[in-house]
């Protein structure tokens, strides 16, 4: 081994003891715990390298060493392998998410599933609807003047809509609507449906048109909707928890969250490279992150990126675990949605 790779396995030792005990870490710990195979005097120096080069830090008086930001990017750098989930960790995950009743239904038990496993914060965009394909469109008589849309697409989305005639319709024709919406628009690319639709009322029988241009109208509406813009957040208590990880920072990081779109720019990053994505400390650009770190990545299946997910914690967090368990889920939450 060399100097560089034993300093490697020095500061992978430092970060794991300062992962599980919070408390800096010192040569002598190093030696008693690891079996780095040289000597204390080695290991100082191995430190003192490793501090030179700003890969951990004291940060005070005490003999211990943390791991900084740059230390930690060369340890997630360094992981060749992502720690896999046993057997019954990973069928534990898919019979609670495919119990799952709809669509917020599986957004609510994957952040609460996430973030248990990781004990950090956990947050899942909902599906992006324009990446979604229109399943089947139901519509249904509330009188004979008044319909209620529902649209329902490949990823679980159901959305409800009323539309007023201004005129009575037969049942006849609700169901001649309901074919000719079905057929234009099922297995369609929700921007594909909207302009399909928006043809629709000049193709119809005159009898229908009027009731067809104020379906299409209210369709179109919902088609061009950006729901991908909603998130559920999850383990908001596990910051509390590590509050000493936040020296006067853990009000600011908690006004982020709530603030979703500082998270959604977050995922977002993540979901074009379709791998997991680990952003620590100062690498996140929001500065009321920069003491976080976040790991994300997208779900999906076949190539379609559907939605983002991730956990947000302290920079002091066990990154194979959590990059593990954020697979996971969305390898999961993918497979459920699309098979849906």
């Amino acid at each position: 081994m060399n100097a560089d790779e034993r300093r490697f396995e020095v500061l992978r030792a430092i970060v794991a003891d300062y992962v599980s005990t919070k408390e800096p870490v010192g040569s002598k710990a190093l030696v008693d715990r690891h079996n780095l195979g040289v000597s204390s005097a080695t290991v100082r120096n191995d430190m003192a390298a490793l501090e030179e080069d700003g890969f951990i830090v004291q940060p005070h008086t005490s003999a211990g060493r943390v791991p900084t930001d740059k230390g930690y990017r060369l340890f997630v750098d360094r992981l060749h392998d992502i720690k896999p989930l046993t057997s019954a960790e990973r069928r534990a995950i898919h019979t609670f998410l495919e119990g799952a009743l709809d669509l917020d239904d599986v957004m609510r038990r994957s952040v609460r599933l996430l973030a248990q496993l990781t004990h950090q914060v956990a947050v899942v965009q909902y599906p992006t609807l324009t990446r979604s394909t229109v399943r089947h469109v139901e519509v249904v008589t509330i009188t004979p003047a008044r319909l209620m849309l529902v649209l329902i697409t490949n990823t679980g989305r159901v959305d409800q809509r009323m539309v007023d005639l201004g005129d009575v319709i037969t049942d006849d024709d609700v169901a001649r609507l309901r074919n000719v919406l079905n057929s234009t628009m099922a297995e369609k690319r929700l921007a594909d449906a909207s302009a399909a639709v928006a043809e629709l009322p000049e193709q119809a029988p005159a009898e229908l048109r009027d009731a067809l241009v104020r379906v299409c109208s209210v369709l179109i509406d919902s088609l061009v909707e950006h729901p991908e813009e909603r998130m559920v957040l999850g383990g908001t208590p596990n910051l509390t928890a590590n509050v000493a990880d936040f020296p006067n920072s853990l009000r600011q990081v908690m006004e982020a969250l709530e603030e979703q779109v500082v998270v959604l720019k977050l995922l977002a990053a993540s979901r074009d490279s379709g791998t997991v994505r680990v952003s620590i400390g100062m690498e996140n650009e929001a500065k009321e992150m920069q003491t976080t770190s976040v790991i994300s990545t997208g779900y999906g299946s076949d190539g379609m990126v559907l939605g983002g997910l991730g956990v947000v914690g302290p920079t002091r967090m066990d990154y194979p675990g959590t990059m593990a368990a954020v697979r996971a889920v969305a390898r999961y939450v993918g497979e459920i949605l699309v098979g849906r």
